[in-house]
Protein backbone atom coordinates (compact mmCIF):
# COMPACT_ATOMS: atom_id res chain seq x y z
CA UNK A 1 0.00 0.00 0.00
CA UNK A 2 1.35 3.40 -1.00
CA UNK A 3 1.09 6.16 1.55
CA UNK A 4 1.00 9.86 0.83
CA UNK A 5 2.82 12.37 3.01
CA UNK A 6 0.69 14.41 5.39
CA UNK A 7 -0.75 17.52 3.81
CA UNK A 8 -1.48 20.88 5.41
CA UNK A 9 -5.18 21.27 6.18
CA UNK A 10 -5.67 24.18 3.72
CA UNK A 11 -4.24 21.98 0.93
CA UNK A 12 -6.60 19.12 1.82
CA UNK A 13 -9.54 21.51 1.80
CA UNK A 14 -8.51 23.04 -1.53
CA UNK A 15 -8.16 19.61 -3.16
CA UNK A 16 -11.53 18.54 -1.75
CA UNK A 17 -13.10 21.68 -3.22
CA UNK A 18 -11.51 21.04 -6.62
CA UNK A 19 -12.88 17.50 -6.53
CA UNK A 20 -16.35 18.69 -5.56
CA UNK A 21 -16.28 21.32 -8.30
CA UNK A 22 -15.25 18.74 -10.88
CA UNK A 23 -18.04 16.44 -9.69
CA UNK A 24 -20.60 19.26 -9.91
CA UNK A 25 -19.39 20.26 -13.38
CA UNK A 26 -19.72 16.67 -14.58
CA UNK A 27 -23.22 16.34 -13.14
CA UNK A 28 -24.35 19.69 -14.62
CA UNK A 29 -23.17 18.48 -18.03
CA UNK A 30 -25.03 15.20 -17.46
CA UNK A 31 -21.93 13.14 -18.15
CA UNK A 32 -21.94 9.67 -16.61
CA UNK A 33 -18.91 8.38 -14.72
CA UNK A 34 -18.37 5.76 -17.40
CA UNK A 35 -18.39 8.31 -20.23
CA UNK A 36 -16.22 10.74 -18.28
CA UNK A 37 -13.66 8.07 -17.47
CA UNK A 38 -13.54 6.96 -21.10
CA UNK A 39 -13.08 10.52 -22.37
CA UNK A 40 -10.29 11.17 -19.85
CA UNK A 41 -8.63 7.77 -20.53
CA UNK A 42 -8.86 6.78 -16.86
CA UNK A 43 -10.78 4.22 -14.82
CA UNK A 44 -13.99 4.99 -12.97
CA UNK A 45 -12.07 4.38 -9.72
CA UNK A 46 -9.55 7.07 -10.64
CA UNK A 47 -12.40 9.44 -11.53
CA UNK A 48 -13.91 8.75 -8.12
CA UNK A 49 -10.57 9.69 -6.53
CA UNK A 50 -10.42 12.90 -8.58
CA UNK A 51 -13.92 13.86 -7.50
CA UNK A 52 -12.90 13.29 -3.88
CA UNK A 53 -9.80 15.46 -4.26
CA UNK A 54 -7.36 12.61 -3.67
CA UNK A 55 -3.80 14.02 -3.48
CA UNK A 56 -2.37 10.78 -4.83
CA UNK A 57 -3.85 11.39 -8.28
CA UNK A 58 -1.43 13.08 -10.67
CA UNK A 59 -1.89 16.66 -11.73
CA UNK A 60 -1.95 15.41 -15.32
CA UNK A 61 -5.09 13.41 -14.64
CA UNK A 62 -6.77 16.39 -12.95
CA UNK A 63 -5.78 18.49 -15.99
CA UNK A 64 -7.20 15.92 -18.42
CA UNK A 65 -10.48 15.74 -16.53
CA UNK A 66 -10.69 19.54 -16.55
CA UNK A 67 -9.99 19.51 -20.30
CA UNK A 68 -12.87 17.13 -20.87
CA UNK A 69 -15.12 19.51 -18.93
CA UNK A 70 -13.87 22.54 -20.87
CA UNK A 71 -12.17 24.04 -17.81
CA UNK A 72 -8.61 24.19 -19.18
CA UNK A 73 -8.41 28.03 -19.19
CA UNK A 74 -9.01 28.03 -15.43
CA UNK A 75 -6.26 25.46 -14.99
CA UNK A 76 -3.83 27.67 -16.89
CA UNK A 77 -4.46 30.51 -14.42
CA UNK A 78 -3.79 28.52 -11.23
CA UNK A 79 -0.35 29.97 -10.58
CA UNK A 80 -0.58 33.09 -12.75
CA UNK A 81 2.33 35.34 -11.77
CA UNK A 82 0.19 38.42 -12.37
CA UNK A 83 -2.05 37.32 -9.50
CA UNK A 84 0.87 36.59 -7.13
CA UNK A 85 0.29 39.45 -4.68
CA UNK A 86 3.06 38.40 -2.28
CA UNK A 87 5.61 37.98 -5.07
CA UNK A 88 4.66 41.31 -6.62
CA UNK A 89 5.00 43.09 -3.27
CA UNK A 90 8.41 41.52 -2.66
CA UNK A 91 9.55 42.50 -6.14
CA UNK A 92 8.35 46.06 -5.62
CA UNK A 93 10.29 46.25 -2.36
CA UNK A 94 13.52 45.41 -4.20
CA UNK A 95 13.16 48.16 -6.78
CA UNK A 96 15.93 50.77 -6.69
CA UNK A 97 15.16 54.05 -4.94
CA UNK A 98 16.30 56.02 -7.97
CA UNK A 99 17.40 55.25 -11.49
CA UNK A 100 20.36 56.89 -13.21
CA UNK A 101 20.76 56.97 -16.96
CA UNK A 102 23.52 54.76 -18.32
CA UNK A 103 26.72 56.44 -19.43
CA UNK A 104 26.82 59.05 -16.70
CA UNK A 105 29.77 58.42 -14.45
CA UNK A 106 29.23 58.39 -10.73
CA UNK A 107 31.05 60.94 -8.67
CA UNK A 108 33.80 59.47 -6.66
CA UNK A 109 33.78 60.37 -2.99
CA UNK A 110 36.49 62.89 -1.99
Amino acid sequence: MRSTPPLPLPVKRALAKVGQDIHSARIRRRITTTTMAERAFITRMTLRKVERGDPGVSLGIYATVMFVLGLTPRLADLADSRADDVGLQLEEGRLPKRVRPKGIARRKPA
